[in-house]
């Protein structure tokens, strides 16, 4: 069927179906419309190698009877130059009508200028959950020396903390009389010449992150989910998530679920039983340590947004840096993948960036849709091509022996790798 509806900044909706949600599913057509943003910077180069690599499983995978309905939708500088606007109301009105959507990265100002985009459109769609998995691919270059020992999926909370906090810069009026009402009414003293933040941190938004964590956890077959705060200091936030995080574990998945405590208690002296989920929690400082020293200990990691943006980032950098690093923001209704690397604008028109990240976030697509057997082939052909030592430029230039291609070669080859796999 068609869409049938309006079209979203003047764009016509493409032949196809609309994506539902139940359940904290999706209920997928064989026809999907799916909306992309080719992001900024390096995004078009990206997305031009990108397509094409889906759009070839897909058709590998299912001989026909699949296939991806594009649609463009826009923000970012795209969207300023057509309509003088960074963010559209229609892109986010398309995104919420076709659920599932996939971008590029999008510039944002420092220091002013307009809000990070990425944050407006996880808030506007209440997409809590930012997830990143984490895990090597033989053949791309590593500051360590196993990287081959991490194989970890973050969830970070992507609507509150530092997401939403409240600032007052400096010397305002406004940040004067919240230091003297902080003095007054409850005996804080903050030094007069202080830029002024509160971050909030919710039992809904901890506890809904948590439970998205655990259900992976369960469904993905995975034993250890870890709780990642700084709770040692920040007691009524950072502390309330851990603590909120533990009553999700043991109320809500109980029969599942293991504390570290309890672990070392009878009846499992130190022995998680098979079927069971260890869920332990590391201060946030320590954490960083521990998935340099014993990545094999961490599987599942579930915190707060900055936490999780340091962390994910440092994890992305043990494998291959963020190249190589997919990103989904999901709630139970919708999904948004993306390329987590910046637009690196020196780069862009020149097809020579690595498109790994968007391809893998695309994998993630691809398994949201319940179509495993197409991720499984983009996958597989971007590993093919890796150990081929085929590589783009921020690979080649430490891989030894290899062989640099274009973004667009790079793309060309991993499809016919999923040739010689079908074949």
């Amino acid at each position: 069927m068609n869409a049938s509806m309006k079209a979203y900044n003047g764009v016509p909706v493409p032949e196809g179906e609309l994506i539902q949600a139940g359940d904290g599913k999706f209920l997928v057509p064989d026809h999907p419309i799916i909306p992309f943003i080719e992001g900024d910077g390096t995004g078009p180069d990206i997305w031009r190698a990108s397509q094409p690599v889906f759009d070839a499983a897909v058709t590998r995978a299912y001989g026909g009877r699949r296939g991806i309905r594009w649609y463009e939708v826009f923000a970012g500088g795209k969207a300023f130059e057509r309509f003088g606007e960074w963010l559209p109301r229609d892109t986010v009105d398309a995104l919420r009508q076709f659920r599932v959507a996939i971008k590029g990265p999008l510039t944002t100002p420092v220091g002013g200028g307009i809000r990070s985009l990425n944050v407006t459109l996880r808030i506007e769609l209440d997409l809590y959950a930012c997830v990143r998995p984490v895990k090597y691919y033989p053949g791309v270059p590593s500051p360590v020396k196993e990287p081959e020992a991490v194989d970890v999926v973050i969830y970070r909370e992507n609507t509150e903390d530092v997401y939403a906090g409240i600032e007052f810069q400096q010397g305002t009026e406004q940040a004067a009389q919240l230091i003297a009402f902080l003095q007054d009414k409850f005996g804080k003293t903050v030094r007069p010449d202080s830029g002024i933040g509160i971050k909030p941190i919710s039992i809904t938004g901890s506890k809904r992150l948590v439970r998205q964590a655990i259900r992976h956890a369960i469904e993905q077959g995975r034993t250890v989910v870890t709780l990642v705060h700084k709770g040692n200091i920040q007691k009524f936030t950072e502390g309330a998530f851990r603590d909120w995080g533990y009553e999700v574990a043991t109320q809500e998945f109980r029969e599942q679920c293991v504390t570290e405590a309890e672990l070392a208690q009878a009846p499992y002296h130190g022995k998680l039983p098979a079927g069971k989920i260890l869920v332990n929690d590391r201060i946030a400082d320590s954490m960083f340590q521990q998935l340099l020293l014993r990545p094999r200990d961490y599987q599942v990691v579930c915190t707060t947004n900055l936490n999780g943006d340091y962390l994910s980032d440092a994890c992305a950098a043990q494998v291959g840096g963020l190249g190589m690093a997919p990103g989904a923001n999901l709630s139970q209704e919708y999904a948004l993948f993306e390329a987590t690397h910046g637009t690196a604008p020196k780069y862009a028109d020149k097809d020579v960036i690595n498109p790994g990240s968007l391809l893998l976030s695309g994998v993630m697509m691809l398994n949201a849709l319940g179509w495993k057997e197409a991720a499984t082939l983009v996958e597989s052909g971007l590993a093919a091509t890796i150990r081929q030592k085929r590589v783009t430029y921020d690979l080649a230039r430490q891989l030894p022996g290899s062989t640099q291609v274009k973004t667009s070669e790079f793309a060309q080859a991993i499809i016919a790798n999923m040739d010689k796999s079908i074949g």
